[in-house]
């Protein structure tokens, strides 16, 4: 017999009655019925119960175990009774009869328990992830992360691709994110950057001549933690095509993303349908580049409702260039308690309110209700209730100003509605194309910046920049599903003198961009093929099928939201012998 195991917690079933066996796993529990020991043996496969009584030769050495202790058990396989037979287990149906035991590791006093998964703080659960893990929640995550990536290859492979590795140590360029930097011991003074992603790279291998590229990529950012972004780094599924369109890329990633989502969805449908919805849209009707399309609810502009009207705070801003009036309808929400909860909201989000009418039934048949509607009038309500498709226990909300000043408020304000309101079918992935962005966007300072990828291709080529930049629009790409953002692309810009002219827009002279994008400028004299393609966030595509709130529930050993790994001790000092091979010294901070 093996040394440690005959099968695993999850092989044996009513067949093996009377089968001598050999399990290994860890004491998920132990309990005493009378002086009857029971064991829950856990693996990575499942459980076995395991029963010990007095008559056993090894009931006192069960005795002394504990839960977490890592164990081997020598038994025969029995029936249980049928009514303790558990339907919910593979191996419910029967138990083992220990009659040897080994202890192959003992455990301490557990700082989190693993039965039962109860609640703990994060700090604990990041320090101890190897017991976090043990946990049967976390660890089906980790199982299903596994599933997804190999998933995502056999599709890609069994589209033609070829899997190709880039390298982790790379040259700092501009991606919209810090790099973190790795100094160099043979070039004192210089650094390497890790990869924000594997950009160039990609395209030179198109222009290398591999004409259909992926890679399950690492890529670095130091950036700001949430919810749904790892402070540090994340993996995705990257591709490049040479000799493709937008469309051609759409046709390519679509039946990828729908085949893993119908796979490991966990029976929720799946959006045949992956619409285009060019940005602007997208912000006007959700408020957001990533809209979540299971909730039905769109925004409309109703400023000329609003204009010269006795509401004196809308129909001011109105006369202000750039301002506009836009309403969230709300189908069912048509209570003053509902709106008055909804108006708080906007104030916890830095605004002075929202204003909101109700529809109810009057004297005279429908009637609209609320300070505004008291403010406009009735011709002007019921304008707007038909704009808006509205009737009795309905309400809207409506917020104005610069549109880039309070459409993100408006945005999380769709949210809660359809979420309160129950508008939001929750048993369903809603993926969409975001189409359409802008190449360009004013800085901080008042001047012109990249707002995406700037290695795209802008729409109209060369002639599109000699316009206004904020005009100009670049065929890159999102794909958004329930309110995330789960792939992003573009089709490249290989032509050179069109690069050299994006980027001087940018404020970035033709030197500067030889200088730090040499390797790719120099390919691009050489006969590079058109060329696109787009990236997948694995971590978010798990994060969605497992139908978790933080992305730190499906990596296996992540970063605190101080990027601290609390685990290993990271960030750590260098000793002062690394600093001298570097030629570095650490300066206090001010």
């Amino acid at each position: 017999m093996h040394a440690y195991r005959s099968h695993t917690c999850a092989d044996l079933t009513k067949e093996n009655v009377g089968d001598t066996v050999r399990l290994a796993g860890w004491v998920h529990r132990v309990r005493d019925h009378g002086g009857v020991l029971f064991i829950d043996l856990r693996d990575h496969f499942g459980m076995t119960q395991v029963i010990c009584d007095p008559d056993s030769p090894v009931f006192a050495d069960v005795e002394k175990v504990r839960s977490e202790w890592c164990i081997r058990i020598d038994g025969t396989v029995k029936a249980r009774d049928e009514s303790l037979i558990n339907p919910r287990l593979p191996t419910g149906e029967i138990e083992v009869y220990c009659r040897g035991i080994e202890t192959l590791g003992r455990a301490g006093e557990l700082p989190l328990p693993v039965f039962g998964e109860p609640d703990y703080p994060e700090e604990t659960r990041l320090k101890y992830r190897f017991l976090d893990l043990r946990r049967e929640t976390l660890h089906k995550n980790m199982v299903l992360r596994s599933d997804v990536v190999r998933d995502l290859r056999e599709r890609m492979w069994g589209q033609g691709f070829n899997e190709y590795q880039t390298p982790i140590l790379t040259a700092s360029s501009p991606e919209g994110a810090r790099d973190f930097l790795v100094p160099s011991r043979l070039h004192p003074g210089k650094f390497y950057a890790l990869p924000q992603a594997p950009q160039q790279f990609k395209q030179l291998i198109m222009v290398s001549g591999f004409d259909k590229y992926f890679q399950i990529a690492p890529c670095f950012r130091d950036e700001d933690p949430r919810a749904d972004r790892s402070p540090t780094d994340f993996y995705q599924l990257d591709l490049e095509m040479s000799f493709v369109e937008q469309e051609d890329v759409f046709a390519t990633i679509e039946p990828v993303m729908r085949g893993c989502f119908e796979k490991f969805g966990g029976g929720r449908t799946v959006d045949q349908a992956f619409p285009r919805i060019p940005y602007a849209e997208a912000l006007l009707k959700y408020g957001t580049d990533k809209p979540d399309l299971r909730n039905p609810i769109e925004m409309q502009v109703v400023s000329e409702h609003f204009a010269g009207s006795g509401f004196a705070i809308f129909a001011n801003l109105l006369e202000k260039e750039g301002t506009e009036i836009r309403a969230i309808p709300a189908p069912k929400g048509g209570s003053r308690k509902f709106c008055d909860r909804m108006n708080k909201f906007a104030q916890e989000q830095g605004l002075p309110g929202m204003g909101y009418i109700f529809w109810r039934d009057g004297e005279d048949g429908l009637e609209a209700a609320g300070p505004l509607a008291k403010n406009i009038g009735p011709e002007r309500t019921e304008a707007i209730r038909q704009q808006l498709s509205l009737g009795k226990g309905d309400a809207a909300f409506f917020l104005g100003g610069k549109p880039s000043e309070f459409e993100g408020v408006a945005g999380r304000a769709r949210t809660v509605i359809g979420d309160e309101l129950e508008l939001t079918d929750k048993d369903r992935f809603a993926f969409c194309w975001i189409i359409d962005f802008p190449m360009y966007e004013k800085d901080d300072e008042g001047g012109i910046d990249f707002s995406h990828n700037p290695f795209s291709m802008p729409q109209g080529g060369m002639e599109a920049l000699d316009g206004d930049p904020l005009e100009v629009k670049g065929f890159q790409y999102d794909l958004a599903c329930n309110g995330y953002e789960l792939v992003s692309g573009a089709i490249r810009n290989h032509r050179p003198e069109i690069m050299f002219k994006a980027f001087e827009i940018a404020g970035y002279d033709e030197a500067e961009v030889r200088n730090r994008f040499g390797g790719m400028v120099n390919a691009f004299q050489y006969g590079a093929p058109p060329h696109g393609g787009c990236a997948a966030g694995i971590d978010r595509m798990v994060m969605l099928l497992a139908d978790e709130q933080n992305i730190r529930q499906v990596i296996m050993f992540p970063m605190n939201q101080q990027a601290q790994d609390l685990m290993m001790g990271a960030p750590s000092e260098p000793t002062p012998q690394q600093l001298r091979e570097l030629g570095l010294r650490v300066l206090p901070r001010e």
